[in-house]
């Protein structure tokens, strides 16, 4: 029989507390926030930095009102230090986990430190602690191989046996300790594969901003992809939560992964059309540079952003690597087919109004 919710003397269930490792980054700030709006949970907000810094929207809003009455509260925890990890999950019924190197960082020792060997602490924290839910954010590269499309893939798909980066590695040997783990000493997990993820607070969004008459179209451009709005992703990590605290959930879900997804899969340069069109810009990109052009071009970046190659006084932008081009000129899209049936799942935001929210809230950021 499961143990009724503690309620406070008015009689209102009482506010659990969960933890959000990596908790100041793009998607951690939405989930934090969402976790706070919902009433359930006190949120305790983990990260590098020695303490927290707010930015003026925060200080004034819903953070900062939580910081302030003890809604939530900031511990610094980094994932390769398992004592603070022990000390931050102290008393927390569940962890999001979302912490993870900067993809941007193609280093492979850098990225199993932090994705694997990072998460392997995570879950020892939880099992110490005997924290009940685990939810970690993995990623839809998990089974991309960089060199084979994938169109409406679902969790069927195999992990392949080479990767396009150290990012899309790590994370795959990170998600299968998390489901592994599942069922370790009562803890219940579950695994989230978020497609391209964009949103207010994206750093895809400051750089069309600025470079968005620069567009081109790398290879036939006839590639899709699958976007998803950054508070849908949220949800996704809400249901998967919400379903695992069940009996019969966490028989359904316990140790398994879900592609989340907003379930519009879309030309790729078509969705960077819509967001330039947003910004203002009227005349439709139609340059197209074929790849064995580009290739060689990202050998050269390659190199020199392993070597802090520094040309004309600059440090190159992170846009031309090897990597970034197989995800930009292949197939990726996924069925969320399992996550709607199992977890509840279904976008609560559309791709449309996504964009919308995204452009508007950097538009005003500039100004």
């Amino acid at each position: 029989m499961e143990t009724p919710p503690a309620v406070d003397g008015s009689g209102r269930r009482e506010a659990r507390w969960c933890a959000v490792t990596g908790g100041r980054g793009f998607m951690a700030r939405h989930l934090v926030a969402a976790l706070l709006r919902s009433g359930e949970w006190r949120v305790r907000v983990t990260d590098l930095a020695p303490a927290i810094a707010l930015d003026p929207v925060e200080e004034k809003g819903l953070l900062g009102d939580a910081l302030r009455d003890g809604r939530a509260v900031y511990a610094t925890a980094n994932v390769c230090d398992l004592p603070q990890l022990i000390k931050a999950f102290e008393g927390v019924d569940v962890v999001f986990h979302t912490a993870s190197a900067n993809p941007d960082i193609n280093n492979f020792q850098l990225h199993y430190k932090v994705n694997v060997e990072g998460t392997k602490n995570v879950i020892d924290a939880c099992v110490t602690c005997k924290v009940k839910r685990l939810i970690y954010t993995s990623s839809s590269s998990v089974v991309f191989d960089g060199v084979h499309g994938l169109f409406d893939a679902d969790e069927s798909m195999p992990y392949p046996d080479k990767f396009p980066d150290a990012y899309a590695q790590s994370k795959a040997e990170a998600e299968k300790l998390v489901i592994k783990a599942n069922g370790t000493y009562e803890l219940l997990t579950c695994c989230m594969r978020p497609g391209s993820i964009f949103g207010p607070g994206d750093v895809v969004i400051p750089f069309l901003l600025s470079n968005g008459w620069k567009m081109f179209i790398i290879g036939d451009g006839k590639n899709c992809d699958d976007f998803v709005y950054v508070e849908n992703v949220v949800h996704g990590h809400i249901c998967a939560e919400k379903t695992l605290s069940t009996k019969e959930g966490a028989k359904t879900c316990g140790g398994k992964a879900y592609f989340i997804t907003n379930m519009e899969q879309t030309n790729l340069w078509d969705f960077i059309y819509m967001l330039l069109e947003q910004l203002g810009y009227k005349r439709k990109f139609n340059i197209k540079i074929p790849l064995f052009v580009i290739r060689p071009i990202t050998y050269l970046t390659d190199w020199s952003y392993n070597k802090v190659f520094v040309w004309c006084g600059m440090r190159q932008p992170k846009l031309l690597t090897s990597a970034r081009i197989k995800y930009a000129t292949l197939n990726r899209t996924f069925n969320c087919k399992k996550a709607v049936e199992q977890l509840g799942y279904k976008p609560i935001v559309s791709l449309k109004d996504g964009v919308k929210i995204t452009i508007h809230s950097a538009i005003d950021e500039h100004i």
